[in-house]
């Protein structure tokens, strides 16, 4: 008796559960759409997140300033050829900038930005093998009394060969070596598997000494053993700054907003802000050549160095170069041909917006 009374429990039990399948698969399906939900503009949205009052300033001051006894010690472990990896909570941007601007005065140093959707690494190396370039000349100059040849720009030459170039044997120059700033390593522009391998690559040269910073817990999973052990060979510190992700989250769309039809000022600001003053002088040498004359399509580069070399606001084209790449990075300012066939530089934004953000800056 009770086993029959099994056997109909089970039996029921199967029956309601193909019913239920049944009736869920012929119930008609909701018609709502993820584009149907009312988005906020983002301007509105990343305005009101840029008035949230942030807490505990004081406090967090105190505690990036106490990072500053640590930078002779990593200054020590790049000499000793290893990579400083920065992780912890809070943005690390500002303190990695500064032991930089600060302790790296002998060295010459670019800046790479993670966070941004897109990196042109390849610039980026090419603007490294110049850098070394000069310091290989300097060096042989003093020494030999006459300046090594380069047969071939190095922007020109594949990512293999300025690889070569970095990690080459060069004539007494065991002192010479460049530094590269990776803020976010594991950040959008840099987190496919190929960059992750030239960026291992680079870090493995003889002549660069590699500074990252990393925000995301899973970012190890993007080295095996032999990048983090023999190319990158970091060595880890736990540098938590709880500081806000404000340049950082610039960068990233937001969920709950839909895009404006062009780049806001304030985004502009913010991102000038977190650039060096000669950076800022540049692109207002550019901002007022193209405020004065509206009718051109840009601005040449010859004419924008040229301005900025009078005006002691770079010394080399090198370093134009470096600071047109970081705005061409971040979107500020983009390439087009004039009628006359001549690459020329301009900032993607209306007249009005431009002298809004020039004012801005003054």
């Amino acid at each position: 008796m009770a086993s029959n009374d099994m056997e109909e429990d089970d039996f029921g039990f199967s029956r309601n559960y193909f019913l239920a399948k049944e009736l869920r698969n012929s119930g008609k399906k909701s018609a709502r759409k993820v584009s149907d939900i009312n988005l906020v503009d983002e301007q509105e949205l990343r305005e009101a997140y840029a008035n949230i009052d942030e807490k505990h300033e004081k406090e967090i001051s105190n505690l990036v300033h106490s990072y500053k006894d640590s930078y002779k010690e990593w200054v020590f472990v790049l000499r000793c050829g290893f990579g400083l990896l920065m992780y912890g909570f809070g943005s690390k941007k500002a303190l990695i900038e500064d032991f930089a601007s600060t302790t790296l005065r002998d060295y010459s140093v670019i800046v790479i930005n993670g966070y941004l959707q897109s990196v042109n690494l390849k610039q980026a190396v090419a603007t490294l093998a110049e850098l070394l370039w000069d310091q290989l000349k300097m060096l042989q100059k003093n020494t030999l009394g006459k300046h090594p040849e380069n047969k071939q720009p190095f922007n020109t030459r594949s990512m293999d060969d300025l690889i070569s170039f970095l990690d080459g044997p060069h004539l007494g120059s065991d002192e010479c070596f460049v530094c590269i700033i990776v803020n976010n390593i594991d950040g959008p522009g840099l987190r496919d598997s190929e960059t992750q391998q030239y960026l291992a690559r680079i870090a493995g040269c003889s002549h660069i000494r590699m500074v990252a910073s990393i925000d995301h817990v899973n970012a190890p999973l993007l080295w095996d053993k032999k990048m983090v052990q023999t190319q990158f060979n970091w060595y880890w510190f736990h540098v938590p700054t709880y500081a806000p992700y404000k340049v950082e989250g610039m960068f990233f769309p937001l969920i709950l907003a839909h895009s404006g039809s062009a780049q806001n000022v304030k985004t502009a600001s913010i991102v000038l802000q977190s650039l060096t003053p000669n950076a800022q002088s540049v692109f207002k040498v550019l901002a007022n050549h193209q405020l004065s004359h509206p009718d051109e399509e840009g601005m040449p580069f010859n004419n924008l160095y040229t301005i900025c070399r009078e005006r002691f606001i770079v010394s080399s084209q090198i370093t134009l170069n470096a600071h047109l790449t970081e705005f061409k990075d971040h979107e500020l300012v983009k390439n087009k041909r004039n009628s006359d066939g001549e690459d020329c530089l301009y900032i993607p934004l209306t007249s009005e917006a431009l002298e809004k953000l020039v004012k801005e800056m003054s």
